[in-house]
């Protein structure tokens, strides 16, 4: 978006993602966007680690012992891009942060997914993602959470029903108008179908070629999904697990690894794939335990992972089997990929992105092989499971090596005083100010 060419803009905002996937930045006027441009803007340091209420953690060594220094932000590649969902015409700047020689600031979930993909290109190779997106659409206005009203009936409908057109039909003016804000954020929207929870629907967005467009697609979606819904007048939420009742939320991520040569290097021409493909499922399960919280990073994460309700609850793979935590999709060779089922739609795409593929990695590196796939139903079989309590998944991370393979040792440290925080003082919270707390934030 050239600001010249929009003379209607007269406010910007200027942004960068903290551990929590939370946008945090200023409003500032569209005649500083320039100067941002070349002399970026300043933000502290802490304010990437800030906790899921936007404050600081306690004794953070970022904070009062450092001075609370500031780093500097410039912006990413995307550049300004609309805020369709506000009502005056608006423009985000995405950002992230930097040191002040130069150096990228190890403790943005940004970088962190940078230094894997770059990882990759040492190697030659280049990942291409896709993400699928669960939502629920709800009316949050009065004291139970209920399926808002149709636009077109007026009726609150109660049932699933899963790739419903009569659904999809209903909250027709609601897609219509996020799909025209998908083209203009340069967002590849693709389907979207009704899912299996009442006013629940996904979103697949398009491969590319490209980990850390694909994780900027999923965090700017996030945020138009969520603004957009409260400009049709209800909430959008990813939220794991708004329902106790009805599946939760997940965040299905596709990934296969393209060679110099533009070959993808899982396709064998057969439907078992290559011995790289093997390699990186075991990478992928090895890490799994240690790498949970990056798919369950919040106290409600942990309500989804319930057996036969559609999230994976065990440490197991197989061809086209959506009950096993890794799935290997049908159909042509040439798109041979991996699904990772594991994440929940409350995530921060940059960290879970980054876990997935540094595990792959990891296990493409060290020639890893996975257990045999399975057949049937992975929830009635006696596999390995990935941590069941929010506060084990946090000291898998804290303390498994896996982890300091994939991400900065600074980035992990803060990462687990974040989480032990929000663990802390979520306790003292009753049921309803936790959904309260979660429900259209995360």
């Amino acid at each position: 978006m050239n600001l010249s060419e929009h003379p209607e803009i007269k406010t910007i905002r200027v942004a960068a993602s903290d551990l929590n996937g939370q946008p945090r930045g200023k409003r500032m006027p569209a005649r500083l966007a320039e100067k941002v441009f070349t002399d970026g803007s300043r933000f502290p340091y802490s304010v990437m680690f800030l906790d899921i209420w936007g404050e600081d953690i306690d004794d953070s060594p970022l904070v009062h012992d450092a001075g609370d220094p500031d780093g500097v932000l410039f912006p990413t590649e995307r550049g300004l891009i609309p805020m369709p969902w506000l009502e005056a015409p608006t423009a985000l700047l995405p950002l992230w942060m930097f040191h002040e020689d130069g150096r990228p600031f190890a403790g943005d979930p940004r970088h962190a997914l940078s230094d894997v993909q770059n990882r990759f290109a040492a190697k030659g190779l280049t990942p291409v993602v896709a993400t699928e997106l669960e939502f629920y659409l709800i009316d949050d206005s009065g004291k139970d959470l209920r399926v808002p009203k149709s636009p077109r009936s007026g009726k609150r409908r109660q049932g699933a029903e899963i790739l419903s057109l009569r659904a999809l039909d209903a909250w027709d003016s609601f897609f219509t108008d996020l799909y025209d804000a998908c083209d203009a954020m340069d967002i590849p929207a693709e389907t979207v179908i009704s899912e299996a929870g009442k006013g629940q629907f996904e979103v697949n967005l398009t491969h590319v070629a490209d980990p850390l467009k694909a994780a900027d697609d999923a965090y700017l979606f996030k945020l138009l999904v969520r603004g957009m819904a409260r400009k049709h007048g209800f909430a959008a939420s990813f939220m794991a697990k708004p329902y106790e009742e009805h599946s939760g939320n997940g965040m299905h991520v596709h990934f296969s690894v393209l060679d110099r040569d533009g070959k993808n290097i899982f396709d064998n021409g057969g439907p078992e794939g290559t011995p790289a493909l093997l390699h990186a499922i075991a990478g992928c399960m090895a890490a799994m335990p240690a790498s949970t919280l990056l798919f369950a990073p919040h106290g409600n994460s942990y309500d989804r992972f319930v057996p036969g309700a559609h999230a994976p609850t065990a440490i197991a793979w197989g061809y086209e089997n959506r009950t096993a935590a890794i799935r290997v999709p049908g159909g042509a060779t040439a798109a041979r990929r991996i699904e990772h089922r594991v994440a929940g739609g409350d995530v921060n795409p940059y960290l879970m992105i980054a876990g997935i593929l540094g595990a792959a990695l990891n296990g493409i590196e060290d020639g890893l092989m996975p257990a045999p796939a399975i057949t049937g139903n992975a929830y009635t079989m006696d596999l390995p499971r990935m941590p069941t309590t929010w506060g084990a998944a946090i000291d898998a991370f804290e303390s498994d090596p896996v982890m300091k393979r994939i991400l900065p040792e600074a980035l992990i440290k803060n990462f687990v005083m974040t989480k032990r925080q929000e663990l802390h003082y979520l306790a003292e919270l009753t049921e309803d100010e936790q959904i309260e707390l979660y429900l259209d934030t995360v």
